[in-house]
């Protein structure tokens, strides 16, 4: 299976952060790819664009946003889509992400990815506003899966369940999110296994992993540290269903060399292989 969208399988990628840039930009390490926080170079100008110009001038870059704030009742932001579509454009963004979520409300960003209530009149806002940004970007958005720590007393239906409605009514693209499907199953009582069976695979252009911290009583998505094994195989199960898609790892906090954090992202191939049926 590859996904319906025609979009490539970049390989094994990496979140671009600032304290990589010399690295990367001195010794041209042999990534596949570069996941660029889209927030991050606009309203901007100067050195972190420089940065982003010579990067991506030489690996594939796509845009992965914290902001678009899809699930908000607040009018789409013209002024927010113009910036990403001319971002999108300068490094030839292969295809631009962002959360299902609502990030905030009268005009306020809370600067959180927060949870929606899964309800058909959700369902149809969020619908629409999906079918709005791909015609402005004139290209699929992929949504992200996020991780959640509460669920609305009011939902009619699960999460997984409105997560592929959605991709089928407004015909957008997925960024699934590994890590966060184990830390939302420990949180809140289900299986992966249930939501991996519910996802329309070829509608999967990208992989997320991470570490997460464990409280015991609940799992916080905090980016930090190695991937746990549990994470890495449930991504090997879910990159088989999908036929093969672009793999990102996410660090974003105690980072460590570039050389240790590409290791770690290159593990995925070790469980990639292990999923496929020899």
């Amino acid at each position: 299976m590859t996904n319906r969208f025609g979009l490539p399988d970049l390989g094994v990628g990496l979140g671009l952060r600032t304290v990589h840039y010399a690295h990367v930009l001195q010794e041209r390490p042999a990534v596949d790819w570069f996941e660029i926080l889209s927030e991050n170079y606009m309203q901007t100008a100067g050195r972190p664009l420089d940065f982003l110009d010579a990067i991506a001038a030489y690996y594939p870059v796509v845009l992965h946003g914290v902001s678009l704030s899809i699930g908000s009742t607040d009018p789409l932001d013209r002024a927010y889509l113009t910036e990403l579509r001319a971002l999108r454009d300068r490094t030839r963004a292969r295809w631009v992400s962002d959360h299902l979520c609502w990030t905030g409300v009268a005009g306020k960003n809370t600067h959180d990815l927060l949870p929606l209530p899964y309800t058909d009149e959700s369902l149809r806002h969020v619908v629409d506003r999906v079918r709005a940004v791909q015609d402005f970007l004139g290209a699929p958005l992929a949504l992200e899966n996020p991780s959640t720590y509460v669920e609305h007393a009011g939902a009619s239906m699960r999460e997984w369940e409105f997560l592929a409605r959605l991709a089928d009514e407004a015909d957008c693209a997925l960024l699934l999110d590994v890590n966060n499907v184990f830390v939302s199953a420990y949180n809140h009582g289900f299986e992966p296994a249930t939501y991996l069976a519910a996802m329309p695979f070829d509608r999967v252009v990208q992989f997320h992993v991470a570490g997460h911290t464990d409280h015991g009583t609940h799992i916080i998505d905090s980016h930090i540290g190695p991937v746990p094994d549990e994470v890495w195989r449930l991504l090997g199960h879910a990159h088989r269903r999908s036929g093969g898609a672009a793999v990102l790892l996410e660090w974003d906090a105690e980072i460590p060399s570039f050389d240790v954090t590409h290791a770690e992202a290159l593990r995925a191939k070790e469980f990639i292989t292990a999923a496929t049926p020899s």
